[in-house]
């Protein structure tokens, strides 16, 4: 499959696809639509060049198994949003420009895989690696989605600061396991794409900079609960823990 997409006649087929799949999405949509098009097309494509590089013949299965992650997080992220909080949705809602951060952890990711497999090709062909973090890829995806679902239009990409007449304090589900679930499922995901990829330097990387990052967004994320909800989320807070380790959330008087 790669070496198909290297030669001359591989680019020009995907360069006149990209093409004809932009023009035919701009004579039917206009404006945001189009945008939203646009971003839905391209992440369907990279979906199937991971699929087709994942059964084909090549050294690169376990990273078609990463751009499959890759794409089906980010066009499922917009999908479920539509679904359960049409009102909040956006083009971020794709959380393709999520951060300057994140797609610089991205590019890295990128860069040590195919450094390593240069360099170290054994190191990225321990199957039973990639299969444990495609593990990791999957409960991630699950539990992230799962508690979106569950909170239903409670759920917003943006830290709220303001309560809405329609906001209620979710607890059940997978919200009685622990008070974080789409963090921790996006911790465990985050995570799991290094493992899959055999990245040891971005396994450990991405580990301290997603647990700092949701550390300070739960603590943030808190102050407003317990504005909103008072002494309920107190109580919730004591008796169901925030599900990251060493992470506590903001602290409250005994």
């Amino acid at each position: 499959m790669l070496g198909c997409l290297e030669e001359p006649r591989g680019k020009i087929a995907i360069a006149v696809y990209l093409a004809v799949a932009n023009g035919f999405l701009l004579l039917i949509y206009k404006g945001p639509l189009y945008q939203v098009a646009v971003r839905a097309c391209f992440l369907g494509f990279t979906f199937g060049c991971g699929l087709l590089i994942s059964v084909g013949q090549t050294t690169w299965t376990h990273f078609g198994w990463y751009m499959c992650s890759l794409s089906f997080f980010h066009y499922s992220e917009y999908l479920v949003t539509a679904i359960i909080n049409p009102r909040s949705l956006s083009l971020d809602s794709f959380l393709l420009n999520h951060s300057l951060e994140y797609r610089v952890a991205a590019a890295s990711s990128w860069v040590e895989f195919i450094v390593e497999k240069l360099l170290i090709p054994d190191l990225k062909q321990l199957r039973w690696l990639s299969l444990a973090g495609l593990l990791m890829v999957l409960f991630g995806e699950g539990l992230r989605k799962a508690a979106m679902l569950t909170a239903g239009s409670n759920f917003n990409h943006i830290v709220q600061n303001e309560k809405a007449q329609s906001h209620v304090l979710v607890t059940s589900g997978v919200y009685s396991w622990c008070r974080h679930p789409s963090y921790v499922g996006w911790f465990c995901w985050s995570m799991g794409t290094q493992v899959l990829l055999c990245n040891p330097v971005c396994v450990l990387a991405y580990t301290l900079a997603s647990w700092r990052f949701f550390r300070e967004r739960i603590e943030e994320e808190e102050i407003s609960l317990i504005h909103f909800f008072g002494e309920e989320y107190v109580e919730y807070k004591r008796r169901v823990h925030s599900g990251l380790p060493f992470i506590t959330g903001i602290r409250v008087g005994s």
